[in-house]
């Protein structure tokens, strides 16, 4: 018996990295996934490797039940159409997981308004029109998760003042709709509590070395010793997806603290544990 056995989940960004890991996890566990990201084939995206094909034929493979959905969630129609294609599939989505990500590493004053808003409709824009399109079917069947995917960065530098030597914060962007995906998860969280669905939201207790932290240089490699493999946080978010309501909605946390306190590992390090996370994830 897999914790997931007979639900339906949609994860976005599952072309690679923390996403593919989420699906892979899910299928796992029994859930039938919609696979969603931009870069459908191998070489779609004129950078990075992964694919959502490569992600479902990895999860076919291992006896798994998934679906590729390429979808543009900066588009309110596409983000719309990805919904409506899940239940046309597999039937109404039991688990959202807003995992795909779009920001620019530059100093706020260099960028540019398109890019600022571009990334906010990714990071926090797709995830408000994805959680209230599979919302009404959730609630009416009173039960439902979402879990959105955040990150360290939404904790900010604090305040000043500020050393001249310092170099200049090129996460005010990224970190803001992070910090805003974490204040909207725990406004959602309240209001639909009460009809039996949780909305959480997770970040990583350490840097996962995936495809797009490596390219920004924040990691060495794939198996960058200073990081966490991306499969801790896949299995946070299957203890958010699976976990009672209670226990798991509202909170805004961070794998391994979470995991730990749940007893799915014995030791953790890092944000939530050694240091502590943003302001969200203490109320």
């Amino acid at each position: 018996m897999g914790k997931l056995d007979g639900r339906v989940a949609i994860v976005t960004g599952a072309s690679r990295g923390i996403g593919e890991e989420i699906a892979k996890v899910f299928a796992a566990e029994g859930a039938k996934v919609i696979c969603a990201a931009r870069t459908l084939r191998e070489g779609d995206h004129r950078i990075l490797t992964g694919s959502l094909e490569h992600t479902v034929t990895e999860i076919k493979e291992a006896g798994g039940n998934a679906t590729a959905v390429a979808c543009n969630l900066a588009d309110e129609a596409d983000c719309r159409r990805l919904v409506e294609e899940t239940k046309r599939i597999y039937g109404p989505a039991d688990i959202l997981v807003n995992n795909a990500m779009m920001s620019y590493l530059e100093p706020a004053m260099d960028l540019t308004t398109k890019r600022w808003d571009l990334s906010y409709a990714v990071n926090v824009r797709a995830p408000f029109i994805l959680s209230t399109a599979v919302l009404p079917d959730m609630v009416k069947r009173h039960h439902g998760a979402i879990v959105n995917i955040s990150s360290g960065a939404a904790i900010g530098p604090g305040r000043g003042p500020y050393k001249a030597e310092t170099p200049a914060n090129v996460f005010s962007l990224y970190g803001s709709t992070k910090a805003a995906l974490e204040r909207f998860t725990q406004g959602l969280a309240q209001e639909v509590f009460r009809h039996g669905v949780s909305v959480s939201c997770l970040a990583p207790s350490q840097v996962v070395p995936t495809p797009v932290i490596v390219r920004m240089g924040m990691v060495k490699g794939i198996d960058d010793p200073r990081g966490e493999p991306p499969d801790v946080m896949a299995r946070a978010a299957l203890l958010l997806a699976s976990e009672p309501v209670e226990k798991t909605a509202g909170r805004v946390t961070y794998d391994q603290a979470i995991l730990k306190e749940f007893g799915w590992i014995k030791s953790a390090k890092g944000t939530g544990v050694d240091t502590k996370g943003s302001g969200y994830s203490q109320s």
